[in-house]
Formats: C-alpha cells, structure tokens, sequence
C-alpha cells in the first residue's frame, strides 16, 4: 500500500485527485492523510468525495473513510471497466475536477465510455468546461485518444445545476505529445458570458479588455446563457498556428466589471511576453496523461507549485523523469517514461 500525506507541496484536492487516478490504473492500494491539509476547510468537500465514489465505482474498489469533511481515505482498487457512467456532485462543486480523476482512468480502459457529471461547470477554482474543450481534449487527442465532449447546462457557482457529456475512446497506440513552439498568432477573440446578471457587465468587460488587448470590435463577443443561477465569465481565445490559449477570468461580488477585464488583460500579456506553447493550468493537466502514454516534451510558463506537486505525486507511482528547463523565453518540460 501507498501512503500518501494530503498535505504535500501545495497541499490541495489535486494530490487527491491524482493518486486516486493512479491507484485505480496501477492496482496500487493507497493510503491517503492529511487530505486537503493546506485549504481553509481541509476534508474532502462534495466535489472530492464524488471523486472518491466514481473512482471506486469505475475500478470496481473498495474504499473506507469516503466521506463529507474527512481528511482520510483509502482505497482498494480492481479491475477498471469501460462503460455509461453517469455522476452528481450534488452541489456547485467542479465537474471538471470530478472528470480530471476519472478521465485518464478511463483511457486506460479496454474499450469506450461515456460520463456524465452534473454540479458546477463553471467555477472560479477549477477549470470551466470551455477550457476542457478548447485546450485539454486536444491534447489527448493529440496523443491518440478520442474525447468528444458537450456542454448540457451550464451551472455557475454558488447554484450549479450544470452538466457534462464526455464520449472517451481510449487510443489502441498512443503517441508522445510534443508542443514546443506555438507558432505564429493567428487571431485573438474575446467573449464575456453572462447568466441572470445585467448585459452592461459584459459591456464594461470588454470595453476595458478589448482596447487593452488590441481586440477589434468584431472580435469581442456577448454570450447570455441560462442557468440555475447568476454568473459571469470572461474569456480570452488566442489562436496560434499551432496551438488554442484560453485564459478565463471570472466575476465575483464586488470585484468590479474593469477589475475582472484588468486581471484577465494582466494574464493573456504575461503570456504574450514569453515564448510558452501551453499555460500553466494546461501544463499541470498533461502530466499524467503524457506519463501514461509516451512521455513528450511542451515548453510553458514557469511551473507552479500546483505543477511541482503533480509531479511529486504521479513519481510515487510511475517509474518516469518529469524536468523543467528554462530557455528561450519560457521553460520546456521533458517528460521520459
């Protein structure tokens, strides 16, 4: 049996997530304490707990201690089956993060699967729906696996009520993923989506972000959507010949309108400035597909502790070699498995 200590590096949901990922791929029995040690209410939360029941249910396992507020479990694991899965959060808590534990344990499966995972689909710590589809299923796809993907409902914190659709047909040969050079910029777009909340927000959004950003007008877009209940997002697309950024600011209660176009307007020029292929959310989240497959190499922003973390957590199970060198203007990380 593996032990885990919860409270490792950055010492959030993500070593949870992922150990419970490579538990149910490896058949490794784990250990977990300490879980989400380093958060304002440590414990699994509805979102993890869910985590916990779908890896179990998926790998046909045996865990103890799942349960709202715990900060141990562990975990059995069996036989992983390909199948229609369908799972509730119950809450707003992130569908996302649900699907980043069971996706990568469902590509390793010996044939296709569906899930459906209702809650949050966009929440302002976790990744939205849009960044899944616009960056991370291209990835995999890249790497030989087939994901589709659909977006039933939209469901903004605090309400929820969302739901996710994910088609997943795991590769019979994968390939190394390799995204050094982005490529020349292509297009820039911006789209301010609103839910239940006044159109004007939207307006300011972009009126502050569209000129900072040199986004022409017809390149700015309003989107209003239904929901459960209000919400705000605001999205900055960057094509490039070889790659999709999408950088997502959310809005909050009294963070202002030009606040929300300020911090997205700082994120998109960090970017812009440095030479890297793929933002530092995307590096975290192609660290355990890539071990799983064959390895590859992608150049990035400097790592976050989130980043180094993930790293520390997939080396307890995988024997691989996970670096990050600087050079020309933004880090290249190799990945040799």
């Amino acid at each position: 049996m593996i032990t885990i200590d919860g409270s490792m590096g950055e010492g959030g949901g993500q070593v949870l997530r992922s150990s419970l990922s490579l538990s149910a791929i490896t058949g490794e029995s784990i250990r977990i304490h300490n879980i989400r040690a380093n958060r304002k209410r440590p414990g699994l939360m509805r979102q993890h707990l869910t985590a916990c029941l779908a890896t179990q249910e998926i790998c046909n396992g045996d865990v103890t201690g799942a349960e709202v507020g715990s900060d141990e479990i562990s975990l059995r694991p069996g036989n992983v089956r390909a199948g229609a899965y369908r799972f509730s959060v119950g809450t707003a808590g992130s569908t996302s993060l649900v699907l980043q534990t069971v996706l990568p344990i469902l590509l390793q499966a010996d044939g296709p699967s569906t899930v459906v995972i209702s809650g949050g689909t966009h929440n302002p710590s976790s990744p939205p729906f849009d960044f899944l589809d616009a960056c991370y299923f291209p990835a995999l796809r890249a790497i030989g696996h087939k994901v589709t993907a659909r977006l039933n409902s939209y469901g903004f914190y605090p309400a929820g009520g969302g739901e996710i659709e994910i088609d997943i047909e795991p590769a019979a040969e994968t390939t190394a993923f390799v995204l050094e050079d982005r490529g020349e910029e292509m297009s820039r777009s911006l789209e301010a989506v609103l839910s239940n909340l006044p159109g004007n927000i939207a307006e300011r959004e972009l009126d502050n972000a569209g000129p900072a950003l040199d986004v022409p007008e017809d390149n700015r877009h309003i989107r209003s959507r239904g929901s459960a209940g209000p919400g705000n997002v605001l999205f900055a697309r960057l094509k490039f010949e070889n790659v999709t950024a999408l950088l997502t600011q959310f809005g909050e209660r009294n963070v202002s309108a030009e606040q929300v176009a300020n911090r997205l307007s700082k994120s998109v020029k960090t970017l812009l400035a440095s030479n890297a292929a793929v933002t530092e959310h995307l590096a975290d989240q192609l660290l355990l597909p890539m071990v799983l497959a064959k390895g590859g190499s992608f150049s990035t922003l400097s790592p976050s502790f989130h980043t180094k973390t993930n790293v520390e957590v997939i080396s307890k199970f995988v024997d691989c070699q996970v670096g990050f060198t600087e050079a020309n203007g933004a880090y290249q990380c190799d990945v040799n498995v």
